[in-house]
């Protein structure tokens, strides 16, 4: 296994660093310190044609410009908080509100400068069984009008079983929120070559938390028996997208309660296939909830190396704790004290169906 580091780009004077992970089994991952992004997945296909299978841009810049959030650790809080305020021990804080298209009502992935736009410091690692990068960031008291100090790490790591890990981290000196997660846009066609419509998914949830108009969660937890969003079942997403008209938008774009044998047992929760090329992709986590999104809102953006990505050209898989938990004493809450420690992880582990 191989690590190589080089310099993806400048922020003013500031180096941002690029991390090429190589498995030397036909994956390979590589990491920018700017938003603790992962720029690309590259995994072969049932013939041995090693593909690109997540979106992204080419330059540094495009990511300091993006409004996507290809491939970037998402923070402090991902998801919607509804409104701009946030209630933590009794004070009210005020938070950005950034959602599109109704642009300035909610608050969405940690603000209009959340943790994918910081630079975070990153340092390689090797050992027998896995290669890897641990990324670090200190998000201050008041960013983004948070509370409190908080100390973050992202740790990627790779091993020759075509297994990405990604792990996260964080302690504060103030009770604050935290909800991280990851969201890489996958297409397992490889990205930019179609839709994810006839994608093969089965996610292990029982329950979801619907949305109003605003994507912003009512509070109820419902089953998921005989509704579009069924997925217990192997199925192609495009088998019932038509029943999932959202405003002006179809497509996927909530949140699952996800069935785990242990309460933070680090579990299989999702599975994707693609049958042309035969790639399959499962998700773990030890996180309560996942987003899953179809990439509605992608609108023919040029990324890497000049492919155009369309509307449902990828699909999000986001382990993470309850959107708009706050708001909700229901929902699993996102209160991190001092003295505690933020552990989270997903897993996703890719292989072939040589069928």
């Amino acid at each position: 296994m191989d690590i190589t580091k080089k310099i993806f780009g400048r922020i003013g004077k500031q180096a941002v660093h690029s991390y090429v992970l190589d498995n030397k089994s036909g994956m390979q991952v590589e990491i920018i310190e700017f938003g603790a992004i992962a720029r690309s997945i590259k995994v072969p296909d049932r013939n041995g044609n090693i593909g690109d299978i997540t979106l992204g841009w080419d330059k540094l810049e495009d990511y300091v410009n993006d409004k996507t959030y290809f491939g970037a650790t998402v923070g402090r809080v991902a998801n919607r908080i509804g409104g701009d305020k946030i209630l933590v021990n009794g004070v009210s804080y005020k938070l950005a509100a950034n959602t599109l298209p109704d642009f300035g009502k909610n608050h969405l992935h940690g603000g209009f400068k959340g943790f994918n736009k910081a630079i975070w410091k990153g340092e390689e690692f090797q050992d027998d069984n896995e290669i890897g990068v641990r990324l670090s960031y200190f998000s201050e008291d008041g960013e983004e009008g948070y509370p409190g100090n908080l100390q973050c790490e992202v740790k990627y790591t790779l091993n020759k079983d075509n297994k990405l890990g990604i792990s996260f981290r964080a302690t504060t000196d103030k009770t604050t929120l935290v909800n991280f997660t990851h969201h890489s846009y996958f297409n397992l066609a490889g990205a930019g070559n179609g839709n994810i419509l006839k994608h093969q998914v089965q996610i292990n949830a029982e329950k979801f938390t619907p949305a109003d108009e605003d994507l912003i969660p009512t509070g109820e937890i419902a089953g998921v028996k005989g509704l579009p969003v069924d997925f217990r079942e192997e199925r192609s997403i495009g088998s019932r997208f038509d029943e999932m008209q959202f405003r002006k938008f179809k497509g996927y774009d909530l949140n699952y309660v996800l069935n785990h044998k242990v309460k933070g047992g680090n579990d299989l929760v999702a599975t994707v296939c693609d049958p042309p090329s035969g790639r399959v992709m499962e998700v773990f986590t030890n996180q309560p909830g996942m987003h899953f999104y179809t990439g509605n809102f992608l609108n023919g953006e040029v990324g890497k190396s000049g492919v155009s990505y369309e509307q449902f050209g990828a699909v999000c898989f986001e382990p993470q704790g309850y959107p708009d938990a706050p708001n909700h004493k229901n929902f699993q809450q996102i209160v991190l004290q001092p003295g505690e420690v933020y552990s989270q992880k997903i897993d996703f582990r890719f292989s072939i169906n040589v069928e």
